[in-house]
This record gives C-alpha cells, structure tokens and sequence, in this order.
C-alpha cells in the first residue's frame, strides 16, 4: 500500500485558535506564513473599478504575465517568453502541476528536511516516492550538490525552496550553480519554491533559472506581494512542457479569479507599500533573534529571508504537537509545530511565523516569557 497524505497538523492548531477566539479568547496567530497586511491599496481600487465593470470569466491575463516576466528581467537579468508563464490558483496546485507535467507515477521526488509539509504530501499524493533528505546546520538546512551526487539511484526530480520554509534560510548563488550542474549531469529535473522571494534582510535570492533553463519554478502572490486570501501564483515552465503543462492545467484548474488576476497587476507596481512591510518583517525578526535565546531558546536558525524562526526545543519536550498546542491553550500564541516540516526530528522543533504587525509580535513576547520560564526541562 502507498503512503498517505498526513495531515498539515499547523491547520489543527489553526482551527483551535480560531475556536478559542470564539470563545473571546485574545489570540496571536504565529503558525502560519500569513502576512497580517493586505494586498495593497491601489490594487484594491483597481478591483472595485473593474468588478462594476462586467470582469472576465475564464481568463488568464496577458498583461499579467507579460509583467510577471519583466519581473525576472528585473530581478535577475533574465529574458522569459511569457508563454511560459501559467497562472495558477496559488502555489499549491502550482507545485502539482509541476510534478504531473514533468514526472510519471512511481518517479522519486528528493527533497531537503526540515521542509515544507506540502513537498512530500503533494508528491504521495501524484503517486510519487518522496525521497527526504536530512538537511541540517552545517548546510543551512539545505540540499546541496555533494547531498543529490549521493543518492543512488539518481531521483527523477528534486525539489529546492530558497528562501525555505521553515528556516527562512537561501541558497546562495555558488551553490545553486553546483545543483544545478550536478542535476544537469545526473538527468534530475529541478522544480524550485521560489515564493519567498523579494524577502531577504541580507542578499537577495537568485532564481534557479540563473543556472538552469530546464527547472520549473513555483511561485506566489501571497507573501511579497501579502495577497495570501487572493489565491493566485504561477508556475514557470521550460519551453517544451508547456503545450502538456497547459492541457493539464485547464483540465484540472482551468483559470485563476479574474480579479485577483486584475489586482495582482497593479500591485506588482505598489513599490513603496511592499518595502513597508519588509521593513516591518525585519524589525520583527530582530525582536525574536534578540529575545528567544532569553527563553531558552539558543538553537534557532537566523533566517535570510521569508519570515520564519526554526527554534529547538529538544530540552521542552519530544512532542511539538502536543507542545504547541498547550501551548496556545495556556498563552493564547498559536506556532506551527515542527513535525510538520521533518516527520523525523521535527518532534523536538517548532516554528515562529513573523508575519503579523510588530505589535502582536511584541504582545507574543510578553506572554512567552513568563511560560517558558516555568517549562521543566526533560531528559
């Protein structure tokens, strides 16, 4: 029998949180990647006109993608046709789509732990083998070219993610031209998680097109672009997948939401509002890295990007599950517990979303403190 789909146990301590505010409990959501921003202003404006305007029906923008790819132009140098540019209802069925236009049943699908819980679940799900491989400190909890010349025999695919979810940490440009020659010499087609990026607080991320023209790279409106509840992203295709690409996408997807297509033009515009929120991640992520080692929590992963803090708690507990859910019940602070992203060792970790106001971020620390303080250590 095939592997199930687990569950994405961070929902369940999303919905007792949301179940615990009904109740008239004050509650801080920091377990999901979800900016506490909308989308910006003249985007919404834009919408307004546009639905007292009869929008589209089944409809995916050209303009659109025509911006998408001066995007690339802009951020990395690169010329993308935008043909090879499918708008998609989020990342998600993004990242499923990815996977049925390049690989078959049964293929081998390697990708770094700890690591986004959707790799490994989308994977079984497509009938796919999920091939984890732990990553840890030493490599920025990242794959790397030494990890995939390893694996024997060569997987039909791996999946990268710079900035990563859930250490925030990037894979910087040497080491992405390593995987990527490696891969190429191996056969291994590379689908890269690029939703992170436009938030770094050092360098920025280099797109895994850079160094291969033949990756499938998944993409976001919902965390730069703070569009999380607009549901739209894209999946960037090599040339020759993109007649297979688009037949499966329009069987299975058909088209995005017309108005988030509409606003998600304009807000690729919205310059100055964006950047207020990036500087509002980065206050937020300096208040934690200052104030968890005061915790007890000295072995977290400085994030480069993303909004993410990947924080052991080894000495707490064995169980981030039920840690993570007293938690919230005692403190009324909601984290994502760390099995989701690594079945393995993730027992004994936990994440930090840094995505709401500073405010909230300030108010987690003020109940944190006190909790933690009283927790007896195991072991």
């Amino acid at each position: 029998m095939r592997e199930r789909v687990e569950p994405f146990r961070a929902m369940a301590i999303g919905q007792l949180a949301r179940a615990l505010e009904a109740q008239g409990q004050s509650i801080i959501h920091m377990e999901f990647g979800q900016p506490s921003t909308g989308a910006p202003a003249p985007a919404l404006a834009a919408v307004r006109e546009a639905l007292d305007h009869d929008p589209p029906g089944y409809w995916e923008s050209l303009p659109l993608r025509q911006r998408i790819a001066r995007l690339y132009r802009e951020r990395h140098g690169l010329e993308i046709d935008p043909a090879r540019i499918l708008l998609t209802c989020g990342a998600s069925p993004a990242l499923l789509l990815a996977l049925l236009t390049r690989f078959e049943a049964g293929d081998c699908i390697a990708y770094a732990t700890p690591g986004y819980v959707a790799y490994r679940n989308t994977t079984i799900a497509a009938h796919m083998q999920p091939v984890a491989i732990a990553c840890g400190p030493d490599v920025g909890y990242q794959l790397t070219a030494d990890a995939i010349a390893a694996l024997d025999p060569a997987p039909a695919g791996i999946i990268i993610a710079s900035p990563a979810n859930p250490t925030g940490t990037i894979i910087d440009a040497d080491a992405l031209r390593a995987i990527a020659d490696t891969c190429r010499q191996r056969g291994i087609t590379i689908v890269s998680d690029e939703i992170y990026h436009g938030l770094h607080y050092g360098d920025a991320a280099h797109s895994i097109l850079e160094f291969a023209d033949d990756a499938f790279v998944v993409n976001s409106f919902s965390k730069y672009w703070s569009m999380v509840d607009w549901r739209l992203g894209w999946l960037l295709v090599p040339t020759m997948h993109i007649d297979a690409a688009r037949a499966l996408a329009g069987n299975l997807f058909l088209t995005p939401p017309s108005p988030s297509q509409q606003a998600a033009l304009v807000a690729m515009d919205c310059s100055d509002e964006l950047q207020a929120h990036q500087a509002m991640y980065a206050r937020n992520r300096a208040l934690l890295l200052e104030a968890l080692p005061t915790l007890g929590l000295a072995n977290i992963a400085p994030p480069d990007g993303a909004f993410y803090l990947w924080a052991d708690v080894g000495h707490l507990t064995d169980d981030s599950m039920a840690f993570c859910t007293r938690l919230l019940q005692e403190t009324g602070v909601a984290l994502a517990p760390g099995v989701d992203f690594d079945p393995v060792a993730g027992h004994c970790f936990i994440r930090f979303s840094f995505a709401p106001d500073t405010a909230r971020i300030e108010e987690a620390l003020r109940r944190l403190t006190p909790w933690f303080a009283a927790q007896p250590r195991i072991g």
